[in-house]
This record gives structure tokens, sequence and C-alpha cells, in this order.
């Protein structure tokens, strides 16, 4: 990650958005998991790691001209739109990575496991999946002040005038997708059949990529400082 935020700060390429936001989101889980805060941390560590793998093997896929998911072909090529905000761009890519990859991931790790969880242990998955949401809330500050801010000043100075407005909006957003994310994935791992999964690993990318078409159209319900909730609730029911 760090090689290619240096690469594409550079080149102004700006997929580095994303990338510089993940990047420390990165930093922030892989501290989450040394300091003790999930249940099962090697468990923790497997998902952050195969959630990165996603994220270069679609980045790889584009850049080679071959297949990728269609929210990621979006998102990419949003990258070169030199129109679309900042924020545009950054939930353009959270967008992508959480409400498509999250879901694959998730049923790759938990489908082969799952029949043999106990309630208990089932329950602890859940709980460090939704321990990730305030580690997400610490990291949407180091967000506006190292990535959004360099490239957008004005954002810099709303973030200062209307105080946390802008960070409760985002995290509410994240949060509200994860909580999709979750029931989809636990959806996709009671399917035994491999086309019925299929369709409905194609339906995530779909859902993933009309969201990102709403991000990338509605730019007057856009707002430097935050989001109106009822585009927050349209963002998530897509």
């Amino acid at each position: 990650m760090t090689t290619q935020v240096e690469q594409w700060t550079a080149l102004n390429d700006r997929r580095v958005i994303f990338l510089a936001c993940y990047q420390r989101m990165t930093d922030h889980m892989l501290a989450g998991v040394a300091g003790g805060e999930f249940h099962d941390p090697d468990w923790v560590a497997q998902l952050i790691n195969d959630f990165a793998d996603y994220y270069f093997a679609a980045l790889q896929s584009w850049d080679q001209g071959a297949s990728a998911p269609l929210v990621w072909q979006y998102t990419f090529a949003c990258a070169a739109n030199q129109n679309m905000s900042v924020v545009q761009h950054l939930l353009l890519g959270v967008n992508a990575h959480i409400n498509c990859h999250l879901v694959l991931v998730l049923d790759d790790l938990l489908r082969p496991e799952w029949p043999e969880l106990s309630p208990t242990q089932r329950d602890r998955r859940h709980h460090d999946y939704l321990t990730v949401n305030r580690v997400i809330q610490r990291t949407i500050d180091r967000v506006q002040d190292e990535v959004i801010g360099p490239y957008s000043k004005m954002l810099q100075l709303v973030d200062v005038a209307c105080g946390p407005l802008d960070e409760w909006c985002t995290a509410r957003l994240i949060r509200n997708w994860r909580d999709d994310v979750w029931q989809q994935a636990m959806t996709l791992i009671r399917l035994s059949d491999n086309e019925e999964r299929k369709i409905m690993r194609q339906r995530v990318d779909q859902r993933a990529l009309d969201r990102a078409h709403l991000l990338s159209g509605n730019v007057r319900a856009m707002r430097s400082f935050g989001y109106p909730l009822r585009w927050l609730k349209r963002l998530r029911l897509l």
C-alpha cells in the first residue's frame, strides 16, 4: 500500500485518495489486533490480509485490461474525472471495497467454518466484525487531516467550522453499509447451490455499482461537510 500510495501521489493519480484512506485504516486495524481489541485476533488478521488481496487483485485486473468486478471498473474509471469532488472519489472506493469485496471475503472465511461454530463462537465472529466500526471511527479524523485536507483546503476549513458533523455522517454511512454487508454474507454462506451462489455474488457487485452511480451522479446532494440523512438512507437501501 505504501509503495502504491507514493507512486500515485507523484503522478497525481486520484486513485490514491481511497488507497491512502485504506492504508490508514489498515494501520489502525493492525494496531487493534496487536492491542487485543478482538476475540480472535488471528481470524481478524486473516480478514485484513484477504481483504487487501481482493483490492490488489481488482487493481491488477484493471491495469492489465482483464476482468474486474463491475463496481471496481467504474470506480477506477471515475478516478480520471477531475470534476468529481475529493469526497466522491473517496466514497466510491469505500463503497466498492465494503459493499462488494467485504461480502465476498466474509463468504470465503465464514462459509467453511460456519456449520461447526457454536452460537457463542458465531456471536464472537459478529462482535469482532462490529468492533471494526470503532476502528473506522478512530480513522476518520486522520483521513480528514492527512488525505482529504491536502487535496481540498475548503474541506479542511469546513471541518473546523462544522465540528464532528462530517465524521458522524461518514461513520454512520459506513456502519449502515457494513450492517447490510453482514446480512448479505449470512445469506450467501447458507446457499448450497453453486449456481445460486454465483448469481448472488454477481448481485453483490451490481448493488455496489448502483450505489456508485448514485455517489458519482448526485452532485447536488453532496455536501463538503457531510451528507444529508435522506441521501444516506438512499445509499443504504439501493
